[in-house]
C-alpha cells in the first residue's frame, strides 16, 4: 500500500490524449475508502490539471523494492484546506495489478558527473555519462584512470527537470564492466545499488521529459 508523501502517475481512463500527470498523496482515509492527492501536474506540460468530478484513472506507483502496482480509481470531489487537494476513490488493496519488475528505459544523454569511491581506492574525478537509465549509467572513463571492476563508487549529478527545478542526486554504484570504445576510450558500466524511490522517479520523470522533446524534434522512437 502506498502511504502519505509518496507519488503517483495518473492517467485518465477515457481520454483520446494520452497525458500522464504526478502527484502526491496528502491525506489517507482507507477506512473510508478515499485518499487525497495535491493538485495533479502534466509530466509533459508543467501544467495543473483540473479533473472533474466522476473522472475514471489508471494510477501507478511503486514500492520500496521497486515493483510497479496499478489499480482503477474515480475523482470524488475537491477539498479547500491548507493545501487544494482532490478526494479520491481506494478500492480495496486486493485489486491491486503488481507489474513486472521494469526494465528502465535507457537514453543517451550527456551529463555532467562526479565519482566519488567509497572506499577511496582511487581519487574523485569529473566526468560525462555517455547514457543513463533509472538502474544506472555508463561514464566516459578518463584516459589513464584506473578503476577496479569490483570498485563501489558513489555517482553524484544534477538534474535540470522541464519546470526549471534542480534535483542533485547522490547514488551509490556498482562497476559492472568496462568497455574499450574507438581511439582508445573506455566506458565505465555502472549500477545503482538500492537507490531510494525518490531518485528513481525524479530520473524517470527527467529521462521521460527528455524523450518528449526529442520525440518533438523527431530524433526519438
Amino acid at each position: 500500500m502506498f502511504k502519505i508523501g509518496d507519488m503517483l502517475m495518473l492517467e485518465q481512463k477515457y481520454s483520446s490524449q494520452k497525458e500522464k500527470f504526478k502527484c502526491m498523496v496528502v491525506e489517507m482515509e482507507p477506512e473510508s475508502g478515499y485518499f487525497y492527492i495535491d493538485y495533479p501536474i502534466s509530466i509533459e506540460t508543467g501544467k495543473i490539471a483540473f479533473l472533474v468530478d466522476g473522472t475514471q484513472l489508471n494510477i501507478s506507483f511503486s514500492d520500496e523494492e521497486q515493483a510497479v502496482y496499478v489499480f482503477d480509481s474515480e475523482v470524488l470531489g475537491k477539498v479547500k484546506g491548507q493545501i487544494p487537494m482532490i478526494q479520491l476513490l481506494l478500492p480495496n488493496e486486493e485489486t491491486f495489478v503488481k507489474i513486472q519488475r521494469r526494465q528502465y528505459v535507457r537514453l543517451d544523454v550527456t551529463l555532467d558527473t562526479a565519482l566519488h569511491p567509497v572506499n577511496y581506492e582511487f581519487a574523485p574525478f569529473h566526468t560525462l555519462t555517455e547514457d543513463i537509465s533509472a538502474g544506472g549509467a555508463s561514464i566516459r572513463l578518463l584516459k589513464g584512470m584506473d578503476i577496479d571492476s569490483s570498485s563501489q563508487l558513489y555517482l553524484w549529478m544534477a538534474l535540470t527537470l522541464k519546470s526549471g527545478e534542480i534535483q542533485y542526486l547522490r547514488l551509490r554504484s556498482k562497476v559492472i564492466r568496462i568497455t574499450e570504445q574507438d581511439h582508445g576510450n573506455r566506458l565505465l558500466h555502472i549500477q545503482f545499488i538500492d537507490p531510494p524511490r525518490n531518485d528513481v522517479q525524479t530520473l524517470m520523470r527527467f529521462i521521460f521529459e527528455k524523450q518528449v522533446v526529442l520525440k518533438k524534434k523527431g530524433l526519438y522512437m
